[in-house]
This record gives C-alpha cells, structure tokens and sequence, in this order.
C-alpha cells in the first residue's frame, strides 16, 4: 500500500493523532504534526511512498507541532521533537515543512550509524552511483534535480549511505531541497516537475521541495557500487568542465564531508578509503545545466 491510496481525511487524521508511518529508504518514519501545511506537504511529495504492513513499529518517531498553551497564542510556531527530544529551536510556524525535511535529513544523519554517511548527493545510472559532496551554494542539488530528470536514478538528494559491510550505497530517494535562483531554473528545465509550496524568509532563502519521479522510488531497495566521485560548483558562467582529481585530496574532503567518520574508527577510514579506491574523482565546474547534462552522459558512456 502507498501513500496516495489514503483518502485526505484518512491522512490528515493519521498524522494528527497517531501519527503517519512511511518508508524512507531503510527506514520507517513515523510524523505526527497537526499542522496543515505539514500533512498537505508529505500527502503531495511522498504520495508514491509505501506504508509498512503493521503500524506497530518505527524507526524514528518524529513530531512537528506548536508549542502549547500561552506561547502558542503569543507568536505561532513550530516546534521539532525526535522521540520528545528538541535539539533544535522553533521556527515560524510558517517553516514547519521544510523544518520537517531538516529534521529528517539531521535524524538520519545521527542515528543511522550501520552506515558511513557522507553529506552528498547521490545518483545512478547503468548500475553505478556518482557521489556529489558539496557545501550549500555549491549547486549540488540543482544539478541532482537536472540530473535526474535526463535519465540518472536519485539514491539521495542529501546523504549517501555506504554499506560498512558490502560497501555498496543505499538508497532514501526523498524530495529534492531548491532554493532562491534554482526555483525558476528548474521549472524551466524539468516543466512537468511538481513542487510543494514555497517558504519564504527562511534562513536558508527562499526553499521548495521537488517530488521525485514515481519510478526512483520504486527501485529504493536497489543497492549500487559507487564509480564516481565528483564535486560540483556552480559559477555564473563558467563552461562545463570536468577535471580529474587527486585521490588523496579527495579522500579528505569526503572525511570533511562526513556525518560519522570519525565516529566509525578505523571502520569509517577503511570503507572511505574503499570508496576513494574504486572511484575515478573529479571537480566539475558549471553553470549550463545543458551543457551539464551532457559531461555526465560522456561520463558514464
């Protein structure tokens, strides 16, 4: 069962006492928020979801709420807890579907440590994955979203799970984060796109979020080696240019770009060093998602 074969009411009503349980790659998430935007948010972008088969178990228990009593009449809010926990400080109520997506990148991030998790994206094309590290500003996920709209798979638009055992990356196929200029860059460039409302005045800019195709979720269980690795930048611009990388260097700014590496030990040094191995690595300039488009179809011919 998936989430789209819920009625509205049926949702709005789960998310609102219960709690809504979905599957995020490997995980079962369970949302409970009695805000609106929230549930109209997730009902629209995780439609093509599935739904475990009994609702008695979660991995992570998230909530997106105002706060209660006088606070919640003297400035609306919204505010996150992870099994009654708040690690962060509330926002706007405003901010509540993106605070949601936040705090579900940083949940995965924090507890998920079967996995080296690095800060990228990732995609995958003929059974094999390219890894983008990038820091905001970086035009990671502008290119992903272009990406995948010419014939890459999403694996992930945030994090990318490295099997400690088999080495092999894990898909959580979830809804691509744009912000400020790459709104209207891709709505131009993918016209059939379908993106939730749009939040402004956040301290991130102006963000949305963009549903990934039916058929990326669909193949969420298919696990891919890693064959690239290439990190991106946009400058206003610049041609299109792909240029081989040290694999050392590499290696260290992968360890700068991850969650738990250090956490790991010698486990998290060994499988960065495996991925470094077996990856051709490169930066990648750009600035012509066209012309993007086309260096990574030369990539992986």
């Amino acid at each position: 069962m998936r989430l789209c074969d819920l009625t509205e009411r049926e949702l709005a009503r789960r998310i609102r006492t219960t709690g809504l349980a979905l599957y995020c790659g490997p995980f079962i998430v369970r949302i409970t928020s009695p805000i609106r935007a929230v549930a109209e948010g997730i009902g629209l972008l995780y439609a093509d979801h599935s739904l475990p088969e009994t609702d008695n178990f979660a991995d992570l228990h998230l909530t997106v709420a105002p706060p209660r009593g006088l606070r919640s009449w003297v400035r609306r809010q919204a505010i996150f807890t992870l099994d009654g926990l708040r690690p962060f400080e509330p926002l706007p109520i405003a901010q509540a579907y993106p605070l949601f997506e936040w705090a579900l990148n940083w949940c995965i991030a924090s507890v998920a440590n079967q996995y080296l998790i690095l800060h990228a994206a990732v995609i995958e094309r003929q059974g094999r994955a390219v890894i983008l590290p990038g820091p905001p500003m970086s035009g990671k996920s502008t290119l992903c979203a272009g990406l995948i709209s010419r014939g890459w798979r999403l694996l992930s638009d945030e994090l990318a799970l490295i099997g400690t055992e088999d080495r092999r990356i894990v898909p959580v196929p979830r809804p691509i984060s744009l912000k400020n200029e790459s709104l209207d860059v891709i709505r131009r460039f993918v016209p059939g796109a379908i993106f939730n409302s749009v939040t402004r005045d956040t301290t991130k800019g102006t963000v949305t979020h963009m549903k990934v195709p039916v058929e990326h979720i669909m193949r969420a269980n298919e696990t891919v080696p890693a064959g690239w690795v290439v990190f991106p930048k946009y400058i206003p611009g610049a041609a299109a240019t792909l240029t081989p990388r040290k694999k050392a260097d590499s290696m260290m700014q992968l360890g700068r770009n991850a969650f738990n590496y250090g956490l790991l030990g010698s486990l998290g040094f060994d499988r960065l060093g495996d991925v470094v191995e077996t990856c051709q690595c490169y930066d990648f300039q750009y600035s012509d998602l066209d012309q993007a488009v086309e260096m990574f179809r030369r990539l992986s011919s």
